[in-house]
């Protein structure tokens, strides 16, 4: 009888290791590229998210979260597909937060995860072309679509009273889907836009599209950019010859990095970026002061990465699965709550909350520190800060 008794156990404690899954999470983010100064904050946050699920103990299945990071590169598709690649089928993760910039993303999407089923969230496509793109239902985003940043430009454009406008942008998805939002909603409340031209990443001289920028003239110059390439470059060379003394600046021209590399003369430059003046960004940022691995929740996209992680393991959660075909239905529910409003809100440092009452088949509202609504197929609503540089730091106007 003790033999039986001892052999019921051990079968027992080999079920229960059998059952328990490092379920590895794959971040795909540009780590080199033009937007590498605010990718550490994002896979910090991100890995932050599930930290807090593991500390908690209350995966199911005795689950614990481990990231696999790919370098995504922000603009080269061919590198995004093979870092993602090898993620789904060498490391074998069951989520992708990612991709980061639209152009690599589409590609991802449409060549590794729809044809191998994986879930993706992005913190930081924006892109319009992606809210129609085909998905499967496997592609979510806690970033707003840039049709609504050119709206809200335009409003901030005409606050300022502006009423017309040179436009660059980089010479890739986002830029193109941004450059004609912004173009589109600031013609509609009555500016002009001089001229509207691509640059190309990467360049060390961009002489000649200064000139063409010049020669259209406007108010001020929009740089629909990459904060680490392009984008800086047009400026830099737009200051140096005079051509332009005051900047409009979208989201991926937002970061520590810019007005550090261009100095004292891009104070009053303005503009806007997604951003949350929830009660769980403040949560947030205290959270990042205080981690172990330190980030900065303000910095574009930060919140939205940690938003990312935190739906996928919610939704698994939900699920009591990690197969993306089974787990991606959950999402919407997890982001937006029931239709009556009374799922508990969750805010950053309560995962572990959450994830009892998802357990329990109880209702939540996931709130994160972006203030995440997910609307069409799975877009955030989005939040937008608007900002001017004063002092080479980034002052908040205010939330729109």
């Amino acid at each position: 009888m003790k033999k039986l008794l001892l052999a019921t156990a051990a079968t027992a404690l080999c079920a229960s290791v059998a059952s328990a899954e490092d379920v590895k999470l794959g971040i795909l983010i540009g780590f080199t590229g033009p937007i590498e100064s605010l990718t550490g904050h994002m896979a910090n946050a991100a890995e932050a998210a599930m930290a807090e699920v593991n500390a908690s103990g209350k995966a199911l299945n005795g689950w614990t979260f481990t990231s696999v990071r790919g370098d995504s590169t922000c603009v080269d598709a061919a590198a995004a597909q093979t870092a993602a690649e090898k993620m789904v089928t060498s490391d074998s993760v069951k989520g992708i937060i990612g991709g980061d910039c639209s152009g690599v993303t589409g590609a991802v999407l449409q060549n590794v995860a729809r044809p191998n089923g994986i879930v993706m969230v992005s913190p930081s496509a924006t892109s319009p072309a992606l809210s129609t793109a085909e998905d499967d239902g496997l592609f979510f985003r806690t970033a707003p679509s840039d049709a609504r940043e050119g709206e809200v430009m335009a409003d901030i454009l005409k606050e300022h009273g502006v009423t017309s406008i040179a436009l660059t942008y980089s010479n890739s998805d986002y830029g193109k889907g941004l450059a004609d939002a912004i173009a589109t909603s600031f013609t509609a409340v009555g500016g002009t836009v001089t001229i509207n031209i691509p640059h190309e990443d990467g360049k060390s001289d961009y002489s000649a599209e200064v000139a063409s920028l010049a020669a259209a003239g406007g108010d001020l110059l929009v740089v629909a950019g990459y904060l680490d390439q392009g984008g800086k470059g047009i400026i830099q060379a737009s200051l140096d010859t005079g051509a332009f003394s005051k900047f409009g600046l979208p989201g991926g021209m937002v970061g520590d990095s810019l007005p550090l590399a261009i100095g004292p003369a891009l104070d009053g430059s303005y503009g806007q970026v997604a951003q949350s003046d929830s009660a769980g960004a403040t949560v947030l940022a205290d959270m990042g002061k205080a981690a172990a691995t330190a980030y900065d929740a303000t910095s574009p996209y930060t919140m939205e990465s940690y938003d990312a992680a935190a739906l996928i393991m919610l939704a698994m959660q939900a699920a009591n699965s990690t197969d993306s075909k089974v787990y991606a239905a959950k999402i919407l529910e997890i982001a937006n709550g029931p239709a009556d409003g009374l799922g508990e809100k969750i805010l950053p440092g309560q995962l572990a909350h959450g994830m009892e009452l998802v357990a329990a088949g109880k209702a939540i509202d996931y709130d994160g520190a972006s203030g995440v609504t997910l609307v069409g197929a799975g877009e955030s609503a989005g939040r937008y800060k608007e900002f001017e540089i004063k002092a080479g730091k980034y002052e908040t106007i205010k939330f729109r």
